[in-house]
């Protein structure tokens, strides 16, 4: 084989999995780089217990040079693809632009927060798709406790330690869950508690249920486990208004709050569409070998793609880290037997279960279709999680024995600001979240964001 040069744009599960597999098969053979707005790959589907303190941020990132010897990683954000020229435009860290050429290329650039037009949410609201926000979550949260023992207004006190999160697929499920035990161990720490009222975790969905896209056994234990916690949810309920105080609730009750936690879904990254070919629901459409259909030089997986489902004729795969991570290595295959080195694989692959994890030992899942809750599907999650991370495992087991033994460590760091994690638009020009899976919402392995 020639040398020569294949692109990959994102480092989330796809993409990560597609670097990993071509620099395992092709060695030195070709040239592998990979595109990224951050040097590390992040999993997701365990951003909520950074959020609740559980996991050291570093805990969920894992370093790209360091498990990729043989891929070139270049630090920036992909704005445009030229298919005629065959070539890549970004803007680097420090705002500079670049290009880069290829021989072939993976698109694998995730997916972004889905905002609805909702009059407030753009300017109170904040999104859980990254690490920014997870830390910020954590001091907010943090600090409304904190800001709350300090007041003698009892009302003051409710609104700061009522916390309000739409959306209750898989993120929004587990930040509740964790939210709602974060808050309750923070209560306890503060000697100068004034106020008979706990901490409220109001979780909100349209739908008829949580977690409407599991199997209703696992949504029904995840809503037992919530409402026996004390979070307070409601199917079939929408907010209609945000505003700096508070938020007004599509039946009209306005519940006074400072944090409003957006988890609603996800959509493909803009930059699909800008891309100038077919796609589904902003997803690039491909075939089932993940090529992009009139260019045999391109391929697309993950939140990127719409890929026919072979289990399900007629519909796509959803937008999952399960799917995300398989789909970036059968990308990989193609692309190394595009270039003459074996033959070409379809994809196909049918979902081995779903975990939920709800905070301390309690947890829904499926493993291969046999419901469990409790602490044995609390053990199946935590286990699978090991299992998927690609590094890191032994720290991520180390702050689990930690945090189980010892006091959970709560303090602002003061690392992220407001103003720079706004809750994306949907207007393509703003910044987009780097390396998404599918998920991700994050999730998920077998899960589903």
């Amino acid at each position: 084989m020639s040398q020569k040069r294949i692109v990959i744009v994102g480092a989330g599960f796809a993409g990560y999995e597609a670097a990993h597999t071509l620099s395992r098969r092709l060695k030195d053979r070709a040239e592998v780089v990979l595109l990224n707005p951050t040097d590390y790959f992040l999993y997701l589907p365990l951003l909520p217990q950074v959020a609740a303190g559980i996991l050291e941020p570093r805990r969920v990132t894992v370093s790209l040079p360091g498990t990729l010897p043989r891929v070139r990683l270049v630090l920036g954000e992909a704005d445009h693809v030229d298919l005629e020229s065959r070539c890549v435009g970004y803007r680097g860290p420090e705002g500079e632009r670049g290009e880069l050429t290829y021989d072939r290329l993976v698109l694998a650039v995730g997916s972004v927060n889905k905002l609805l037009p909702v009059p407030g949410v753009a300017e109170y609201a904040h999104g859980f798709r990254g690490l920014p926000e997870a830390l910020y979550l954590r001091d907010h949260v943090t600090r409304q406790i904190e800001l709350a023992a300090d007041t003698a207004d009892h009302g003051e006190a409710a609104a700061r330690t009522t916390f309000v999160v739409v959306g209750a697929g898989y993120t929004g499920t587990e930040v509740a869950a964790q939210g709602q035990l974060f808050t309750d161990a923070l209560v306890r720490k503060q000697p100068a508690w004034r106020h008979a009222c706990k901490p409220r975790w109001l979780l909100l969905d349209i739908a008829p249920r949580v977690l409407p896209e599991l199997d209703r056994r696992l949504s029904t234990t995840a809503d037992r486990v919530l409402r026996r916690r004390g979070v307070d949810v409601r199917t079939r309920t929408s907010v209609k208004r945000a505003g700096p105080t508070g938020v007004t609730l599509d039946d009209g009750e306005f519940i006074e709050t400072h944090t409003l936690v957006w988890c609603v879904g996800v959509r493909p990254d803009p930059l699909v569409s800008g891309v100038g070919l077919p796609v589904e629901r902003g997803r690039l459409l491909v075939d089932a070998q993940l090529n992009v259909p009139g260019h045999p030089e391109v391929f697309a997986c993950g939140d990127a793609a719409a890929v026919p489902d072979l289990t399900r004729p007629g519909r796509f795969t959803p937008m999952t880290a399960q799917h995300a991570g398989r789909q970036g290595r059968v990308a990989a295959h193609n692309v190394i037997a595009s270039l003459g080195h074996g033959e070409q694989q379809t994809y196909r692959h049918n979902d081995l279960g779903f975990v939920v994890d709800l905070g301390g030992v309690k947890a829904a899942a499926n493993p291969l279709g046999v419901p469990l809750s409790g602490p044995l599907a609390g053990a199946v999650t935590r286990g699978y999680h090991l299992a998927a991370m690609p590094g890191n495992r032994v720290r991520v087991a180390a702050d689990w024995l930690l945090e189980s033994i010892l006091p959970r460590q709560a303090v602002q760091l003061g690392l992220v600001r407001s103003w720079t994690v706004p809750l994306e638009s949907s207007s393509p020009e703003l910044a987009r979240v780097p390396g998404g899976p599918d998920t991700t919402d994050p999730h998920r392995t077998p899960r589903e964001e």
